[in-house]
């Protein structure tokens, strides 16, 4: 944990939850985290499914969203950064 800094978590933070919030059906909030499969797995669904697969994609990715943004930045950092937390 001594290689990560704190300041670059906050700011993937913010950056996760906003995305989350506008673009979740999408998946670009996993991305940003680092986590490919769960993003692939976000995006795919809405795109195979047409769009109907991205309401619930879309859900989703603003609770996530805002679960993001209301953790601390401790939390955040343990959860999300360095134990690789993928979905929630």
């Amino acid at each position: 944990m001594s290689n990560i800094n704190p300041s670059d978590a906050n700011s993937k933070k913010v950056a996760a939850g906003i995305c989350a919030i506008l673009l979740g059906a999408l998946g670009v909030h996993k991305f940003i985290l680092g986590y490919k499969t769960e993003g692939l797995i976000m995006l795919l669904v809405t795109l195979l499914t047409f769009g109907l697969g991205g309401a619930i994609m879309g859900i989703i990715g603003l609770v996530e969203g805002i679960i993001y943004l209301t953790k601390t930045d401790e939390q955040f950092l343990n959860a999300y950064i360095v134990e690789k937390k993928g979905w929630f």
